[in-house]
C-alpha cells in the first residue's frame, strides 16, 4: 500500500489489472471505480477529450488524482473506425465487434490492412490539474483470430514479428504496446503530478 493513490477511470478488469502490472513497484496504489459507479457518457470525437471526461468525472466522485485511459483501433482502410468508438462499434461482445470488424475488411488485400492501436492517458489532480500523454502501436488484421490472451481486437491485430498482440504474455504485450507507451510518457510527470495532489 502506498499513500499515493490513484483512481483508474475505468470498470474494465483487463485495463484494471494491466495498469497495476504496469504500475508495480512504483509506489503506488491504483485502485479501480466502484462497479456501481454511474456511467460516463464518452461524447468526445477524440481520445484526447474522452480520456479527460472520464479522468474528471472520477476525480471529481472520489478527490482523489485520476487516470483515465482512452483507447481504440484506427485502420486504415476504413477511414480510422472504428477509433474513439472501438468498445462500441457494434453492440454485444468484444467478439461481435472482433467479428464485425473482419466482416468490414473481408477482401481487402494484406498491404492494405494496416492499422494502429491508439492509447490517450489524461491525468486529472482534485486542484483541476490536467495532462495527456499518447502512445501508438503499428500493426496489420490478420484475415483470422489468433491467440488467447489480451482482450478486445488483440486476436486480430497482428505485430510485425507475426505474433498476433493476443499471442503476447501480459509481459511482452506491456512491454510494446500502445498503453504502455502512453503510461511511459505518463511515467516521466506522475510522481510529481501526485505529489502536487
Amino acid at each position: 500500500m502506498s499513500d499515493r493513490r490513484l483512481v483508474l477511470a475505468s470498470k474494465n478488469p483487463g485495463k484494471l489489472r494491466e495498469f497495476r502490472d504496469l504500475l508495480a513497484g512504483r509506489s503506488i496504489e491504483v485502485i479501480g471505480l466502484d462497479p456501481d459507479a454511474p456511467e460516463v457518457a464518452e461524447t468526445g470525437t477524440t481520445f484526447e477529450q474522452n480520456a479527460l471526461i472520464k479522468a474528471r468525472a472520477a476525480a471529481a466522485a472520489t478527490g482523489l488524482p485520476a487516470l483515465a485511459e482512452d483507447s481504440g483501433i484506427v485502420v486504415d482502410a476504413l477511414g480510422g473506425e472504428p477509433g474513439v468508438r472501438s468498445a462500441r462499434w457494434v453492440p454485444g461482445s468484444d467478439e461481435d465487434r472482433l467479428r464485425a470488424l473482419l466482416a468490414r475488411m473481408e477482401g481487402v488485400p494484406a498491404e492494405l490492412r494496416t492499422a494502429r492501436y491508439v492509447s490517450v492517458i489524461a491525468v486529472v489532480l482534485p486542484s483541476g490539474r490536467e495532462e495527456l500523454f499518447r502512445g501508438e502501436w503499428e500493426g496489420r488484421l490478420t484475415e483470422a483470430p489468433r491467440g488467447t490472451g489480451g482482450f478486445g481486437y488483440d486476436p486480430i491485430f497482428e505485430l510485425p514479428d507475426g505474433r498476433t498482440a493476443a499471442e503476447l504474455t501480459l509481459q511482452e504485450k506491456n512491454a510494446v504496446s500502445h498503453r504502455a507507451r502512453a503510461l511511459a510518457r505518463c511515467l516521466e510527470r506522475l510522481p510529481a503530478l501526485l505529489e502536487e495532489g
